[in-house]
């Protein structure tokens, strides 16, 4: 090969690499748009430099990673570099090593102090300190010293030696009227399901989680996971029925879903791209029939489901352990499974509603008196006494999908 050619290939190369640079750092931008309110500490062992691991350090602290552990070996070269808005977290095994806070700027004030030793967090807290226990659970006894110790100090970080997650559930509702925070540390640099699935723990999850990956690959896919896990808020606006007439006769499916439905929650159901209308979960007072509150009696077979990450899923195409979009009725979203889907020949009934802008949805559902979708005021409305001007809740999508996705092109739909 020439030296030209050597050198153009050095100046792709190189290109390339800074194309990926760019990239990353833009998908990095958009995923702290979505910052969270969790509690996500990244532990610093084993990093000398900010740049160490290809820049990883450098990474999480433009993600929404909000605390970095930092060590005695590495203290005075990775404090510099952490923003003002992440906590900082000094893990100390001897009493001594607190002294090495006093070289730093404020003489450490800002920092937490974390440990397993009882003697050091009493020091740290003599100094005026934050402090962090750190617990490994291995048994019972270690189960209930860790809540006993850790409701004494500002943060509780918790190692479990066992994948289950029913001693982190004890440990939530042991404190849940303190004001500990709660962070499970999760094992493997690798486990990204533990990391998420740890955030969901009983709907209400522990206050955070320290994940610690060693890799770009793997800190992409935890990011990944962790902002959809993130509760979304969805517009929901009002709407005015125009018209509301029984169609004959269809197949229909109820959405049997692993999760309880709130009385203000529901699934958003159309039959077009445009939008859908808000339809109400099976938990309110019907005279012959006991509540099924895990149940939407969602409609047709061919509508549209709207589901997380602008996307829609057809009802016929919804599976046991499919995921679907909850709504309550200010539009934050939480995740559900479907636990069955239950599909029969039932009457039809067609409700079109149009709203402020003109833009106009349909949905058609099972015509019979027990099955609801929401008032503007989040009351159930029986859809066999609507009528033309009354006021339900709905949400405006911009119309175009194929397989479900938004697709920027003109698309007519009646």
């Amino acid at each position: 090969m020439s030296q030209s050619s050597s050198s153009r290939s050095d100046i792709t190369s190189m290109e390339k690499r800074e194309r990926i640079r760019l990239d990353r750092q833009e998908g990095d931008r958009n995923r702290m748009e979505q910052a969270s309110s969790r509690v996500l500490w990244f532990d610093s062992a084993g990093l000398s430099t900010p740049s160490d691991g290809e820049g990883l350090l450098q990474r999480i602290i433009n993600l929404a990673y909000t605390g970095i552990v930092l060590h005695a070996d590495n203290l005075e070269a990775l404090a510099p570099a952490i923003p003002a808005r992440m906590t900082r977290i000094f893990h100390a095994n001897h009493v001594e090593e607190l002294e090495r806070l006093a070289s730093l700027p404020r003489g450490g004030a800002e920092f937490v102090v974390a440990s397993a030793e009882e003697d050091v967090l009493q020091k740290a807290a003599a100094l005026g300190l934050k402090t962090c226990y750190r617990a490994f659970v291995d048994d019972g006894p270690s189960l209930h010293r860790s809540i006993q110790d850790g409701r004494r100090h500002a943060y509780l970080m918790v190692r479990f030696q066992d994948p289950t997650n029913i001693p982190l559930e004890l440990v939530i509702a042991s404190l849940q009227a303190t004001h500990t925070v709660l962070i499970k540390e999760i094992n493997s640099p690798a486990d990204v399901d533990d990391a998420i699935v740890t955030l969901g723990v009983m709907e209400v999850g522990a206050d955070g989680v320290m994940f610690s990956p060693r890799s770009h690959a793997m800190l992409d896919e935890f990011i990944s996971r962790f902002t959809r896990l993130e509760q979304l808020a969805v517009k929901l606006q009002v709407a005015t029925v125009v018209r509301s007439l029984p169609i004959g006769m269809g197949y229909r499916s109820c959405i049997d879903t692993t999760t309880l439905f709130s009385p203000t929650e529901g699934i958003v159901v159309g039959s077009t791209s445009q939008g859908g209308l808000l339809c109400c979960p099976e938990v309110f007072f019907l005279p012959y029939m006991d509540l099924r509150p895990f149940r939407v009696n969602a409609g047709a077979v061919h509508s549209y489901v709207y589901n997380f990450d602008n996307r829609t899923d057809y009802m016929s195409e919804l599976r046991a352990g499919s995921p679907v979009m909850i709504l309550d009725r200010s539009g934050v979203a939480r995740r559900a499974s479907v636990g069955r889907m239950k599909t029969e020949v039932r009457p039809l009934r067609l409700i079109e509603a149009e709203f402020e802008g003109g833009e106009r949805v349909n949905t058609i559902l099972q015509d019979d008196w027990h099955v609801r979708i929401f008032s503007a005021d989040a009351l159930p409305l029986n859809i066999t006494e609507l009528k033309p001007g009354d006021k339900v809740l709905g949400h405006l999508a911009q119309p175009g999908r194929h397989v479900g996705i938004k697709v920027d092109e003109h698309i007519i739909e009646t």
